[in-house]
């Protein structure tokens, strides 16, 4: 896209206008200082839980937006949507709070939580594909087919206008926050975010955040143009995008300062983190801005990051505690070879014991030893207080002369 049909394209955009049209429907969801974020970027960090949003999650503000502004004959022919989860409640929300029907495409594997969510609002749910991209060529087809207006969940000017409310609300709340980070899908929330901070503090720097799995606009960056990705694999679902807009592009181009990548382990990490000590809820895609605190490349400034929403099955919440429990160093797994005689587990017990160890499982399996009538193999798991106390743990059973294999 030229600078020039970018320009033009952006023109006109009016985040103020945008919240008056959503006051009674979008929440102003305040900001919350996190001591234990702040502690490990070396930041200020204020949390802005958009999970506790309608809907749950920030979709709501841009689909409200572009659906209350269509024309009353394009609103009678229906409306359909693309999408992972959150904006397709966003759309069901808004359609049904406005009386106008509405089809949500989902991929195949959408949590059950999104989908149910969906139809509670009164739309008609379609599972097509794996990813969302296939959700959305089957969505453009069903729109052609039957006249629906598409309500695109990023690519669109006017969801771009709702999203970027949001940064309205942190400026007015901090006017002198130095850094919003934000997380990145399609880029549509950080297209609107940046459009809109930079319009009331031109010097803010917006950051973006990615997963390894899924960096869609970071390629796309690198590579100087829009970039489709050969697959996405990654557990922050809402955010598995294989390309991003031509308009958003352009936006994250010109006014983003940076997109930084995070782990699958250092979403899990941001999970617990924020449930542990924060009691809140975050989907993966929720916690990427939390995720991407620590590499931020820069000390002492005012931050927000943005949760962009907390819609996560109990399954999958399980899950992501344990592993963001593994990941922190709560908690440790391992096995080790014993001689099959009496007195065996008690010294591995004992040693437990004396570096503070607490046994939360265990299992003393003969069958699964070559020789199970000379060695048995056991599986330990142990509630631990952090890596350090893992290491402790592994010299201190090395120095006995077990072999500790981590699991």
């Amino acid at each position: 896209m030229k600078r020039e049909e970018y320009e033009r394209k952006i023109r006109g955009i009016d985040f103020f206008e945008a919240r008056e049209r959503l006051y009674g429907v979008a929440q102003n969801t305040g900001l919350i200082y996190s001591n234990v974020f702040s502690k490990e970027s070396g930041n200020q960090v204020y949390i802005k839980p958009e999970n506790l949003q309608n809907t749950g999650s920030f979709k709501i503000r841009g689909a409200y937006n572009k659906i209350s502004k269509l024309p009353e004959e394009e609103r009678s022919n229906g409306l359909i949507a693309s999408s992972a989860g959150n904006h397709a409640q966003g759309v069901a929300y808004a359609a049904n709070r406005l009386g106008v029907k509405s089809t949500i495409v989902m991929p195949a594997g959408t949590p059950l939580i999104k989908v149910e969510a969906t139809k509670s609002y009164g739309a008609e749910v379609v599972l097509y594909g794996d990813f969302y991209d296939d959700a959305y060529r089957e969505a453009r087809r069903l729109g052609d087919e039957n006249g629906y207006v598409f309500i695109h969940p990023f690519n669109d000017r006017d969801v771009i206008e709702g999203q970027g409310t949001i940064a309205l609300e942190l400026l007015e709340e901090i006017p002198d926050l130095e850094c919003i980070v934000v997380p990145v899908g399609g880029g549509g929330l950080i297209s609107g975010v940046a459009l809109a901070a930079k319009q009331i503090k031109p010097d803010i720097m917006v950051i973006g955040v990615e997963p390894e799995g899924a960096k869609t606009l970071r390629t796309s960056l690198d590579m100087g143009c829009v970039t489709c990705l050969e697959k996405v694999r990654t557990i922050a679902d809402g955010v598995a995008v294989k390309e991003a807009g031509d308009l958003t592009f352009e936006v994250v181009k010109n006014m983003v300062d940076d997109i930084v990548v995070v782990s699958e382990f250092e979403i899990m990490e941001a999970f617990l983190i924020l449930l542990d000590k924060h009691k809140l809820v975050g989907e993966n895609a929720g916690v990427l801005a939390l995720a991407g605190t620590k590499k931020l490349g820069f000390k002492d400034k005012k931050v927000a990051a943005i949760v962009s929403g907390g819609n996560i099955d109990v399954l999958t919440m399980s899950s992501m505690i344990s592993r963001g429990l593994i990941s922190r160093g709560r908690i440790f797994s391992f096995k080790v070879d014993l001689q099959d005689k009496p007195g065996e587990l008690l010294k591995i017990s004992k040693i437990l014991s004396e570096q503070n160890g607490n046994v939360i499982k265990l299992e003393h399996n003969q069958l699964k030893s070559i020789d199970r009538f000379m060695e048995v193999e056991l599986e330990v798991t142990v509630e631990t207080n952090g890596h350090g106390h893992i290491e402790r743990i592994v010299k201190a059973l090395s120095e006995e002369g077990y072999s500790v294999d981590r699991i």
